[in-house]
């Protein structure tokens, strides 16, 4: 095997007046010659989807579960055949609605077979589909309607009234479809605004099967998806079809170089919202290689439950997940005894020693696979080979407990919406890039930009700084947007804002965020996140936002307090407060301010990096109080909105 997985196909740039230095280009060694290409008869996604269905036409393409009073039943299936029956009549429904190629269609709802059906029918007829969700704060479906001018809407029935209620906002919307039925009173609501409703069924009764599709284009524009930005408004990512195609070929391509890729026998779990451009594009792969895709029942509680029914051989997760499944796994280890537990550290230690050596993880030790780590795999069915992790990092601990123990490939990723999903993947089993997120995609290539005011320098031995890329599977701009399109798209490199440092062999691994800087009032900048980061470490809180802005020479912060922390030192100092008096006593928040500043120290943050007062606040930063983005990162404007007086008193407090 390689030692090191990219090659340098430019060298570096020097700083000038304007542009800050940048470090050499590198590819990743499977696109040493040439970057991944749209081959020139691909033209639409829809191509996926036709191909396979002539290819496989019986088999099983979409399961779900079939509830009936409180019992839920197997998987239930419908097929290739069957689903592209389905999406070529609501293609023709849309048609006899007076929607148009490049019209916009809004999706709405969680994962299900309707959603991939609706999907698909947009492509049949070259419709932009644009995912509708209201993780991105009260108002986003509303402000997405009306911003993407979208006319039709398909809506999952418990989404509908809050549809209906912004019909009279929203001109555009004039056709409103339902994943089930809908009610008459629903009906009359709409047509008074103007629009018309339909339930499923009838909507497909008014589409035919005819097959006269319109001509589509690789330019044609496939979707518009908004993403949160954790600054103001949404922002449309506008991918055209060729962007969306080649990083569903790139998947392929590594898988095959690399791995095993994708067959009719796989199976996919589909749980993570296909609103976002990761599970929308592992799902479309799936649908090119004509796997089977089982969708959850949508209740978090049955995650686990519904992962044993389906029994997955393909298993795409953030890394809260995998935390949950690493959590529930260690429990039962340690609570199955000491002989239990001592066999199991001996084939642990045993395994990971090889794997350090570079064995594949199928020959690393077959012997203990079977005996001991048979049971774990079971946690996620019994079936799975291959593992992916993205949207935020995955703990080293957790990473290397997954490689050890699942008996399948783990490979952690990275991607943006504006890259169209994965642009860095861990190459599978190369054991030394755990912790990263890889290599660049066969798609694209990428770059290190100097970030000096943040003391990252990309032409020094110990390259960092702000990731950039340039390729085949980027975004086109932001939709309506030119300027903030402009400001991350420079000289055909895209700006992702993440810190990134190389490592010797060839692996990127993200260090700091660049958007969150500010300067203190004696000129410090002051990198939020990577303070926020070594705060969290402290076992008393659960969430922190530091605030400090360029009038002020400190910083203070909101914390939300670990409830157990806080009720054991209130039994040890004889308070009776419940959880909400206490955080608001004040030697309870004495304790936690020293607690995180103790914490802070060890993690050697300077002396203006350190709080000099915090507020307690019992209730966790949420997604309905618009504080958080559906990726849990913090929202720090909207923050600030909620805690203003706090802040404003926290300063004065410190200052007394």
């Amino acid at each position: 095997m390689p030692e090191v997985y990219t090659v340098k196909v430019e060298e570096a740039r020097p700083a000038t007046h304007e542009k800050p230095s940048a470090g050499p280009v590198y590819r990743c060694i499977y696109a040493k010659d040439a970057l991944t290409v749209l081959p020139s008869h691909f033209e639409s996604p829809w191509e996926f989807f036709r191909d396979t269905t002539t290819r496989c036409p019986s088999n099983p393409m979409l399961g779900r579960r079939q509830k009936s009073d409180s019992k839920v039943g197997p998987y239930e299936w419908i097929t290739y055949q069957e689903a592209y029956d389905a999406a070529i009549r609501m293609g023709s429904a849309m048609r006899s609605r007076d929607v148009n190629p490049g019209d916009r269609c809004g999706i709405y709802g969680s994962n299900c077979p309707e959603w991939i059906i609706a999907m698909e029918a947009c492509n049949s007829y070259a419709v932009t589909y644009v995912p509708l969700y209201d993780t991105l704060g009260p108002n986003a479906v509303e402000f997405i309607i009306n911003h993407a001018e979208v006319s039709i809407a398909f809506v999952q029935d418990n989404k509908f009234p809050s549809v209906l209620s912004c019909l009279d906002r929203c001109s555009s919307l004039k056709t409103v479809v339902s994943f089930g039925n809908v009610s008459t009173t629903q009906k009359k609501e709409a047509e008074e605004l103007g629009a018309s409703c339909f339930s499923w069924e009838e909507f497909l009764q008014l589409g035919n099967m005819d097959l006269d599709l319109p001509l589509k284009k690789k330019t044609n524009i496939c979707t518009i998806m908004y993403t949160s930005g954790t600054t103001g408004e949404p922002k449309g990512v506008i991918i055209k079809n060729e962007a969306f195609m080649t990083q569903v070929l790139s998947i392929d391509q590594i898988l095959n170089l690399t791995d095993r890729v994708g067959t009719e026998d796989d199976v996919y779990f589909s749980f993570l919202p296909l609103a976002h451009v990761y599970d929308q594009i592992m799902e479309t792969y799936c649908i090119y290689k004509g796997s089977s895709i089982g969708f959850w029942q949508g209740d978090v509680r049955f995650l686990m439950e519904d992962i044993q029914a389906l029994k997955p051989t393909l298993f795409c997760a953030v890394p809260r997940v995998y935390d949950r499944v690493y959590a529930g796994i260690s429990s039962k280890i340690s609570s199955g005894g000491a002989l239990q537990s001592t066999l199991f550290q001996y084939a642990y230690n045993y395994k990971l020693g090889y794997l350090e050596k570079g064995l594949p993880q199928d020959k690393a030790a077959p012997l203990f696979d079977k005996l001991v780590f048979d049971k774990i795999k079971q946690a996620l069915g019994g079936r799975v080979r291959l593992l992916l992790s993205g949207a935020a990092p995955l703990p080293r601990h957790v990473e290397e407990f997954l490689r050890v123990t699942f008996g399948a490939t783990m490979s952690q990723g990275y991607g943006l919406t504006e890259s169209c999903g994965g642009c860095f993947t861990a190459i599978s089993n190369v054991f030394s890039m755990m912790g990263t997120i890889g290599v660049p995609m066969t798609t694209i290539e990428s770059r290190l930009e100097s970030v000096p005011e943040m003391g990252y320098d990309a032409l020094s031995s110990e390259a960092r700084g702000e990731i950039c890329l340039r390729g085949n599977t980027l975004f086109s701009g932001y939709h309506k947007h030119q300027d903030l399109t402009e400001e991350v798209m420079v000289d055909g490199w895209f700006h992702t804002g993440d810190i990134g440092e190389w490592q010797p062999n060839g692996a990127m691994k993200i260090i700091d965020r660049k958007k969150n800087i500010f300067k203190l009032s004696q000129g410090e900048y002051v990198a939020v996140e990577n303070i926020e980061n070594k705060y969290l470490q402290c076992p008393l809180i659960t969430s922190i936002w530091v605030y400090g802005n360029s009038f002020e020479s400190f910083l203070v912060a909101v914390v939300v307090p670990e409830r157990k922390a806080l009720e054991d030192w209130a039994v040890k100092h004889n308070s009776t407060d419940d959880f909400k008096s206490l955080c608001e006593n004040p030697k309870a928040r004495k304790y936690i301010l020293d607690e995180l500043n103790n914490t802070g120290q060890k993690h050697q943050l300077r002396g203006f990096e350190l709080l000099k007062a915090v507020h307690l606040e019992p209730i966790p930063f949420d997604m309905e109080r618009d504080l958080i983005t559906p990726t849990f990162k913090l929202k720090r404007p909207q923050l600030l909105k909620q805690y203003k007086e706090c802040i404003d008193q926290l300063y004065k407090e410190a200052k007394a």
